[in-house]
């Protein structure tokens, strides 16, 4: 008789374990992967031009038809680099039509963003370096509601720089120091980072040029980067970072490439990258690179 209460209980337990196997399987079918599939892949190439289109790039949605901007050592305006300013890195523009370039000079102390605004007019903001950060100032990738702008620092970092974005921003001046808001905090370490862009508002597609490999086990790897929530300059946020590919290393001479700027075009959902090759032949084969998404 003490047998039949067992069997009795062992049917619930049964029936309860491959409920939840069978509740398991249905999550997991109906989830998708923790790492979805981003796959850019290259459909073209343009010649970069070493000297106006040798650092970076970006698409300007306003005025209508505008074309795309670049970057480089010839585009540098004398009264800008007489003052010291002598590289300037990776811009972006905002979609109503404000265009940033990032600056900055071998004396160090400070960072420099030039901005034009719709109607073509100039101005200059002047960032004071904070203590410990880096003096570079390689790329900028504005916020898609053009509030916000990141900043990255050379060399081997776990953080991205948060800016209220100058001339758009209403609490920035050019007669006043721009204050550094907010931080990214990256979960794992980047390398090099020479342009990144935002393709929605938490995710950005940035270009590396790290020469090692040992982050994550390829070369000048282009990057994804999401975001725990979009940049506000309230509080920091955090950046989960992911190598999708290698970046295209190809030339009619070996040696060292360098990966640079980066745009993503939401009107064509088009990914371009500058890559320069090494030698001589960065007067003859260097590409700004095509990718979309597949």
């Amino acid at each position: 008789m003490p047998l039949r209460p067992a069997r009795r209980h062992r049917r619930p337990v049964r029936a309860a374990l491959v409920a939840l196997a069978t509740a398991a399987v249905t999550a997991l079918s109906a989830a998708p992967p923790a790492a979805a599939a981003d796959t850019w892949t290259e459909v073209g190439s343009d010649r970069a031009d070493p000297l106006t289109e040798s650092q970076g790039l970006t698409s300007v949605e306003v005025p209508a038809n505008s074309a795309n901007r670049y970057t480089g050592i010839g585009t540098i305006p004398i009264g800008v680099s007489t003052r010291g300013w002598n590289h300037v890195g990776d811009p972006d523009a905002s979609y109503d039509g404000y265009y940033v370039e990032p600056y900055q000079r071998d004396s160090g102390g400070a960072k420099m963003f030039r901005v034009q605004a719709p109607g073509g007019a100039w101005s200059e903001y002047v960032h004071a370096l904070s203590p410990g950060e880096a003096s570079n100032n390689s790329w900028v990738a504005l916020t898609p509601d053009g509030q916000w702008m990141l900043a990255g620092e050379w060399g081997t970092m776990t953080r991205l720089l948060v800016f209220p974005t100058p001339g758009v921003n209403p609490a920035t001046s050019p007669s006043a120091n721009l204050p550094q808001a907010a931080t990214v905090r990256l979960d794992r370490p980047v390398r090099d980072v020479q342009g990144c862009d935002f393709t929605g508002p938490t995710t950005l597609l940035c270009s590396s040029d790290d020469p090692a490999g040992t982050l994550f086990g390829i070369t000048k790897p282009l990057l994804r980067i999401d975001l725990s929530a979009t940049p506000n300059g309230a509080s920091d946020v955090t950046g989960r970072v992911t190598a999708l590919r290698q970046l295209p290393l190809r030339s009619g001479c070996s040696g060292t490439f360098e990966t640079e700027g980066v745009d993503y075009d939401r009107r064509t959902a088009t990914l371009r990258v500058i890559v320069i090759s090494p030698g001589f032949c960065v007067l003859t084969d260097s590409k700004t690179y095509r990718f979309t998404r597949s």
